[in-house]
């Protein structure tokens, strides 16, 4: 009746990985993904909302490996906080706004990364679908018709 042995084996067959998984394969332990994430997490990048006695020791490892994915993508597309609040300006045509702006600087950094991606995506789908010409009216009713060619 060991129960913890089944359903370790299922899991392990559907071939979902589990954070605690993750972070042994990509990291080896939880110690190494925290180091990670406070690598990244520069001044640059990160508004330091962890609690000061808990630290990030304490954080789950799935909001730890998405923390170091976010902070990893940041750093490479946008390098600061800064040029990533200033790429969402100018996509949302703000750019002027300081209030928002100011706004957008008390954000969370997954937070900004959303909005821009959220911003982005609205845009290429205006700039994919041109806006169609208005079609011609057409004529409906026999009179109409008549009316139509008679001035054409």
């Amino acid at each position: 009746m060991n129960t913890t042995s089944s359903s370790s084996q299922s899991s392990s067959s559907s071939g979902r990985s589990f954070p605690l998984g993750k972070v042994k394969g990509q990291f080896e332990d939880k110690a190494k993904l925290v180091s990670a994430v406070q690598a990244l997490a520069t001044p640059a990048l990160w508004l330091d909302r962890v609690n000061g006695d808990k630290g990030l020791t304490k954080v789950s490892n799935a909001k730890l490996l998405r923390l170091h994915a976010v902070l990893s993508r940041a750093q490479q597309e946008f390098g600061s906080r800064d040029k990533l609040i200033g790429a969402v300006l100018s996509l949302g045509k703000r750019s002027a706004d300081e209030g928002y702006k100011a706004r957008l600087a008390s954000y969370p950094l997954p937070r900004l990364l959303d909005l821009h991606d959220s911003l982005n995506k609205s845009t290429s789908k205006k700039a994919a679908k041109p806006k169609a010409a208005p079609a011609k009216r057409v004529a409906r009713t026999k009179k109409a018709k008549l009316k139509a060619a008679a001035a054409g």
